[in-house]
């Protein structure tokens, strides 16, 4: 393989910040107290701790007492799903995590508009009087498609007010799983709306296996790992201090440079989108032309072999995906894809190409390159097969 290496396979992965490094650094070897014990330097590693929750949770504002820390955002959406009794209103088109926690409960599955939009409309003909929880991601991890999440949690809210008047006690929820979209668009639970969210450390240039569920005081949790009552009991087991401490400062970071980063990614998969679309005939880009990440370009070349094509990039050094790196892993096709009718032929050639702090125009240029000659030389090859 090439030692040049373009990588364009942010939604699966981020590069932890060296910032972020720097920062965790002490918590594993000076200040490597146990935040729950009673001497001086495990109570200042306990302040830490605190105050990083809590810089954490202004990011998308909300409180650090509001906020469980959890193993990832896989933990976080079953410590939201458990919680609940009733029936579950999602997307055909959400993370594995998602649809694998809703499918223990009964429910529901809404099906995308053919650019892989949520209408509000198919929510609100999904809400049942037993529904306690609708669960929409913000940001597709395929296509890049950005939910109406507002709009959704106005029919949330309507069928709150109609229990409410009605004298109905059940509740319902709105869960986000926003693991996607951080640092790309804004994310605030008021202006979303939401009564839940989800966020992963490891989408944002912060460590792996680090997560969080956000929840509004009035949503009613129950401990999925119990022991010693840490985050309010919801969540026992010793505090990753490290782990925090670097997520507060990745999203710190993502935060405060968004605008600047959404206007810079957009550029760069605008140049890439033109530069495929203009030497690739009957390329095929799936996702919402205007309510799409900013570093996201999912295309689809019919009639040819998707894996043969990343391995032959690999070659390379140029690393995309096909999709999801769960899917991929699993060996499977495309939900995603499937949820929007894509034929096989389609969905069989698709590349799930992401863009992101790694990714500059001259990558974008030679990168770009490398894959439009890919793609002509396997068409080539398969016409003559």
């Amino acid at each position: 393989m090439t030692e040049k290496i373009f990588y364009f396979d942010h939604a699966a992965a981020t590069p932890v910040d060296e910032r972020v490094q720097t920062a965790m650094k002490p918590y594993f070897s000076v200040d490597f107290f146990n935040p729950s014990s009673p001497y001086a330097p495990a109570v200042k590693v306990r302040r830490d701790y605190e105050l990083a929750k809590s810089k954490l949770a202004s990011t998308f504002g909300a409180k650090g007492d509001e906020v469980i820390i959890t193993a990832g955002a896989t933990e976080s959406i079953n410590l939201a799903f458990s919680s609940v009794n009733g029936h579950i209103v999602t997307s055909a088109m959400e993370h594995d995590a998602v649809l694998a926690a809703a499918k223990l409960h009964d429910h529901s599955i809404v099906r995308p508009t053919e650019n892989g939009l949520v209408s509000t409309q198919s929510i609100q003909d999904a809400i049942r009087p037993e529904t306690e929880i609708v669960s929409v991601q913000l940001a597709n991890n395929e296509i890049g498609t950005v939910q109406p999440i507002r709009d959704i949690a106005t029919i949330v809210e309507t069928e709150r007010t109609r229990r409410r008047n009605s004298g109905d006690k059940r509740p319902i929820y709105l869960h986000c799983d926003a693991s996607q979209g951080f640092g790309q668009v804004d994310v605030n639970v008021a202006r979303l709306g939401v009564d839940m969210l989800t966020l992963n450390s490891g989408k944002m240039y912060g460590p792996k296996q680090v997560g969080l569920l956000w929840a509004k005081p009035s949503v009613r949790l129950e401990a999925q790992i119990v022991g010693g009552g840490q985050e309010r009991g919801l969540r026992s087991g010793t505090e990753n201090v490290p782990g925090v401490i670097g997520f507060s400062l990745a999203a710190q970071i993502a935060h405060d440079h968004r605008k600047s980063e959404a206007e810079r990614l957009t550029a760069l998969r605008n140049t890439l989108q033109e530069m495929l679309t203009e030497s690739v005939e009957d390329l095929v880009v799936t996702g919402h032309p205007k309510r799409r990440l900013p570093g996201s370009l999912h295309v689809s070349i019919p009639g040819l072999d998707g894996e043969r094509l990343i391995f032959a990039l690999e070659a390379r050094g140029v690393l995309v995906a096909t999709g999801s790196a769960c899917a991929a892993n699993k060996g499977t096709r495309s939900h995603v894809l499937s949820a929007l009718n894509i034929s096989d032929e389609v969905a069989d050639g698709s590349l799930r190409i992401t863009l992101g702090r790694l990714t500059d125009e001259r990558s974008i240029q030679e990168g770009g390159k490398i894959i439009v000659e890919e793609i002509l030389r396997e068409r080539a090859r398969v016409s003559h097969a």
